[in-house]
């Protein structure tokens, strides 16, 4: 279960002390262009590198009085630096910093989250590959429809899975750009040449173009990235809801020793983790749709999509690591009750390989619609009747003027249905 699982990774990277970290990477290589260009002395960086540290504490205390972090950030370290201190920020605005800063907290935890769905992918290949032959009944609109396998249930989300690696990767690449232009972006007080130096130190690209902030659509596009790794996970989780219910039971989310389903009936095993993996994804909908609204800005920049970011962007990553690693552990320990999928295959008595009897009356040059009604018809006594479908259609004459027994019951093999798996795992590479 996910209690194995303290997620410290993630946290810490939204945590304060690692953001002002991250900012303070940002200052004491900007000392350092600004050192090679001889816009500062030598001894002057030595003693920043050496010197400069800030308290957290320290910092929220002056913000109470500044009512500005990085005001407080710079003046937490500059206590601590003494004279050379006038070099920290020189020629810089707070979003230089702050956004610069912001994108490795960014980059860093899209590298957690690559990682949770490598992990991800790897339980939904082993179930794929375990179930690869093993038959259950499709659904559509919640009704049985045609045979299929088990596998087939892993394979698709294990695809989609591979699609959300790349998608991850190309939100990584989006948010791992540096800024450091300026109040409006116009290298006004701070050579081109620094920004350079800076992104190229901290791995980082420069934003072509910028105002006072890096453009919002690369955090929209992060965290709608996330959102739609969310809703992968949901339609996972709900798959397995709707296969635990009672009257389905083809599969289980784990239900450890000791665990209890309901305060009321002791009967219950409920699937809690997956409704909580779905109500989650609800909330990184939401934070996606608020990221888009932070993409327009008055003029050169405002302030109105700080505060949203400081909520969402940690939310998301740590919801979205959470979640992965839930989904995972779903995977990996679900029951699976094979001997059920048959009972529910065979519920239908026989309905759910209408469309190959079909197919078979056309192939004996009967027309399409006639042979669709005449089909629906025996279908519907054995909704109506309880009566078996091949005995139904053994039993019609003008199904029986076409097809012989030995023909209507060839219409009745699993591995029509299955023949074809083989190659779709191989397009899959699995």
């Amino acid at each position: 279960m996910i209690e194995r699982y303290t997620l410290p990774r993630m946290g810490k990277i939204w945590e304060d002390q690692n953001r002002f970290q991250r900012m303070l990477d940002v200052e004491i290589t900007a000392c350092e262009a600004f050192a090679k260009k001889k816009l500062m002395p030598g001894s002057a960086l030595s003693e920043i590198k050496k010197r400069a540290r800030f308290d957290v504490n320290r910092i929220k205390e002056i913000e109470k009085e500044t009512k500005h972090d990085v005001i407080a950030f710079i003046k937490s370290i500059s206590e601590n630096v003494g004279p050379d201190a006038k070099y920290i920020h020189m020629g810089l605005t707070s979003s230089d910093v702050l956004d610069t800063g912001l994108s490795l907290q960014m980059r860093d935890a899209a590298d957690i989250i690559i990682d949770d769905l490598k992990r991800f992918l790897i339980a939904l290949e082993r179930k794929a590959k375990k179930y690869k032959n093993t038959p259950c009944v499709g659904r559509t609109h919640g009704v049985h429809a045609e045979p299929m396998t088990f596998g087939l249930k892993f394979a698709l989300i294990y695809a989609e899975t591979q699609r959300n690696i790349e998608r991850m990767k190309a939100a990584r690449a989006a948010v791992s750009v540096g800024k450091l232009s300026g109040a409006v972006g116009t290298f006004a007080n701070v050579d081109p040449w620094v920004e350079e130096y800076v992104c190229k130190r901290l791995k980082l690209e420069p934003a072509p173009v910028a105002t006072q902030v890096i453009q919002r659509d690369r955090h929209a596009q992060f965290l709608s990235t996330i959102a739609i790794i969310g809703g992968t996970l949901e339609k996972f989780a709900t798959e397995v809801r709707a296969l635990q219910r009672t009257e389905v039971l083809e599969a289980e989310e784990p239900f450890t020793e000791g665990q209890k389903g309901s305060s009321a009936m002791p009967h219950k095993r409920n699937p809690v983790i997956c409704e909580r993996i779905a109500g989650l994804a609800r909330v990184l909908r939401g934070n996606a749709l608020a990221s888009m609204e932070n993409i327009s800005l008055w003029h050169e920049r405002d302030i109105s999509h700080s505060s949203v970011e400081r909520v969402i962007l940690p939310d998301s990553c740590i919801l979205i690591d959470y979640m992965l690693n839930l989904a995972t552990d779903v995977a990996m320990h679900m029951a699976v009750y094979p001997e059920r999928m048959i009972e529910n295959l065979d519920r239908m008595k026989g309905l759910v390989f209408s469309q190959r009897v079909l197919l078979a009356l056309i192939g004996k040059g009967v027309t399409r619609n006639e042979a669709y009604d005449l089909v629906q018809r025996c279908a519907m006594r054995v909704w109506k009747e309880n009566v078996g479908f091949s005995a139904a259609l053994a039993d019609d004459i003008e199904v029986t003027k076409y097809l012989a027994q030995e023909e209507i019951e060839a219409c009745f093999d699993l591995g029509y249905y299955t023949k074809n798996v083989d190659r779709i795992y191989k397009r899959l590479g699995l």
